[in-house]
Formats: structure tokens, C-alpha cells, sequence
């Protein structure tokens, strides 16, 4: 059963299940010419809010056998909506409207004729690459894709990606596509996670 925290904003009711630590292991299983990337990883991914109208979002991952770290990942995972006058930004420029109190009808208006709500999710990698996902919540699943990736001179050659999330008896299940070092979109890495916290 999901309980939702007293606190959360109407906007995070449709992400709320990924609220919590999750931890478990993933399997990475990608091909580059005659180059396969092969092998487990520990996972441990966490979603939490801070009052705001996203979720916060960090993933941490360490291959089992040698227990090297893989890459870090940060970001926010949020609802498509309109900003308003009453939202901050961009930059550090306040809200010049009051603030105002989102509800569970605000919400359902943005529900789409495919029963799910449209999302976006920033995430920031270690290695130099930033990502702009869009996609839908659709009851206990997303589907993303990326829209855009910036990537610094200095990383590797990384194009698209896309990622599903599930939560099946009870455990977050994802699978992660990437087209990467010249390949094309393809399989990469896919995990079961426990909630932990």
C-alpha cells in the first residue's frame, strides 16, 4: 500500500509512488561493434520533495565483481503545467503573484485523453552529460525520452536515451536505453529495486 505524505503537493500525486530509497541490482547488457559492455551493478536510487512542486531525484550505482563506481546521476522529475506568475524563476527571479495553492482538480485538468500526465525530468551525470526527458505517468508506470542531451567536451559520445519505470509487486523496476559510443538506440542496463526507506 502507498501512503502519501500529508505535505505533498497535489502536483507530486501522480509521481508519489517513487517517493522513498530504493536499492537493489541491475544487469548492464549493451553492444558497440564487437565491443559488449556486460556485467551486475548495486543501485540505489532516491525521490524525495522538499515542499516544491517536483520530486528530487539521485541515482548512485557500483559494479558487484569489482565494486568500481559508476556514474552518479542528480536531478527533477515534475509534471508538465503551465508557470505562472506566482512560480520562481528562471534564474534566482522571484515570483511576482501569490502563491498559489494547487489541488487535486488543477491536477486531474492536466491529465491526458490517454489517462497520463505528461512529465519532464532534468537529470545531471557525473561524466559530463545533462538530459531533458519527456514522457507520460501513466498509474504506477513512466515511459521517458530524452528530448535533449548536452554533454561536455570532455565526454563521451552519448545521443539519445530513454527509460522505463515500473512499480510490480511492490519492487521499481526500470530499463534503460541508451544510443551510445556511436551505436544506435539500444538496450544498456535494467534494474529490480526493494524500497528501503
Amino acid at each position: 500500500m502507498i501512503e502519501l505524505p500529508s505535505d505533498l503537493p497535489a502536483d507530486l500525486v501522480p509521481l508519489s509512488w517513487l517517493l522513498g530509497v530504493w536499492e537493489g541490482v541491475g544487469v548492464i547488457d549493451y553492444h558497440v561493434g564487437d565491443e559488449h559492455y556486460s556485467g551486475e551493478f548495486t543501485h540505489r536510487v532516491s525521490f524525495s520533495h522538499d515542499g516544491s512542486s517536483f520530486l528530487n531525484y539521485s541515482a548512485t550505482a557500483v559494479m558487484v565483481d569489482s565494486q568500481r563506481a559508476l556514474v552518479s546521476e542528480a536531478g527533477f522529475w515534475r509534471l508538465v503545467r503551465p508557470q505562472t506568475k506566482a512560480d520562481a524563476g528562471p534564474g534566482l527571479l522571484p515570483a511576482t503573484a501569490a502563491p498559489v495553492v494547487r489541488t487535486v482538480h488543477d491536477v486531474e485538468a492536466l491529465r491526458q485523453p490517454s489517462g497520463g500526465f505528461d512529465i519532464e525530468v532534468n537529470v545531471v551525470h557525473s561524466d559530463g552529460m545533462s538530459e531533458l526527458y519527456l514522457g507520460q505517468v501513466n498509474g504506477p508506470r513512466i515511459d521517458i525520452a530524452t528530448d535533449a542531451v548536452v554533454r561536455s567536451a570532455s565526454a563521451q559520445p552519448y545521443t539519445a536515451a530513454s527509460r522505463m519505470y515500473g512499480l510490480v509487486e511492490s519492487h521499481l523496476l526500470w530499463a534503460w536505453d541508451i544510443a551510445a559510443l556511436g551505436a544506435p538506440l539500444g538496450s544498456h542496463a535494467s534494474a529490480r529495486l526493494a524500497k528501503v526507506s
